[in-house]
């Protein structure tokens, strides 16, 4: 007997999805891609970003328009005068021009917040690599070396360092403007007091991490320890270490802001926000746009950083990712 076969059906393809993708029209979404789509989602974190981005370009845009010696320059018969269309945030004490002075003191203090961020996360992200991955001794001499530093109280520590440098470090000129040495003072102290906690993260994720297959796997086929640490384990705990180092953004700024305030901070004639609130103190009631434009610039940095901090620790929280 001959059969009638009919055409040949043609293999379907099955898809198959790792257990924090999500499968649409399109195909399986990767964690990144979905972390993404729920921080769109979040309503403060996207305002929180569009007002970071804004500030961000008052700081860079203003820079074209207003020198930094305009910036600096005094004329004493224009003291204190209020806002107007020639000085839209009025004058200080000394004549300079307030809005002009905002705008350089924020590349000082965002300056001062992601560089001290930056030192942050490479000591954090280096001592806890080291003591979650190899363990036994080395863990427990870092972990109390971690206690240690974490029990000295860091605004503390800042006052003391930024008083004892204080005019000793030489006002260093980088991309055509002046900093002076306090600001590598408060970088550097801020940097080195806030590490622990990111620290403590990176060792937690880095004792559980060692232990999954694709380590044991890395480790059979001879690949060096630096390598597992730095580009096997690493990269799966991007998350914790972005959002600590977001808000860690954050506290640097408020930290420059409190010392500068007492006048241990950023030394004229380079502008912060701090230091402008230090110059407006006596002014509280007399000239109040000294301290209100400062220090709005400074509530609106460090909310919107929180608020994109918020976002990003719900959007890589790993346990929602299927959600």
């Amino acid at each position: 007997m001959s059969s009638m076969a009919g055409p040949a059906r043609r293999p379907t393809l099955s898809t198959t999805t790792e257990p924090g993708d999500v499968q649409t029209k399109g195909g399986a979404l990767s964690p990144w891609r979905l972390a993404w789509r729920r921080f769109v989602r979040h309503r403060m974190a996207m305002a929180g970003a569009a007002i970071l981005l804004l500030l961000i370009v008052y700081v860079v845009v203003g820079a074209f328009i207003f020198s930094e010696a305009y910036a600096n320059q005094t004329a004493t018969f224009k003291r204190l005068q209020p806002p107007s269309w020639e000085h839209p945030f009025g004058t200080d004490p000394v004549g300079r021009d307030v809005l002009a002075r905002t705008i350089y003191g924020g590349h000082i203090s965002l300056s001062i917040g992601v560089s001290a961020m930056l030192v942050s996360v490479v000591v954090g992200v280096l001592i806890g690599a080291i003591a979650g991955y190899y363990g036994g001794a080395i863990d427990s001499i870092l972990m109390r070396f971690t206690e240690a530093v974490f029990n000295i109280p860091s605004l503390f520590l800042l006052i003391v360092m930024a008083k004892f440098f204080s005019g000793r470090i030489p006002t260093v000129e980088l991309f055509g403007r002046s900093f002076s040495g306090s600001v590598i003072v408060i970088i550097v102290v801020i940097g080195l007091t806030s590490w622990m906690y990111l620290a403590r993260i990176v060792r937690a994720n880095y004792l559980s991490l060692k232990e999954r297959e694709f380590v044991l796997a890395a480790r059979c086929l001879g690949v060096p320890n630096w390598r597992i640490i730095t580009f096997h384990i690493l990269p799966n705990t991007l998350a914790p270490i972005i959002v600590t180092a977001t808000l860690g953004v954050a506290a640097a700024i408020l930290s420059e802001a409190y010392v500068s305030f007492l006048g241990l901070g950023v030394q004229p004639p380079t502008a912060s926000w701090g230091n402008m609130l230090d110059g407006s103190y006596v002014y509280l009631e007399s000239a109040p746009w000294l301290w209100f434009f400062p220090g709005l610039l400074i509530v609106l940095t460090v909310l919107s950083i929180n608020f994109v901090g918020d976002g990003l620790r719900d959007a890589l929280d790993p346990r929602s990712l299927t959600k």
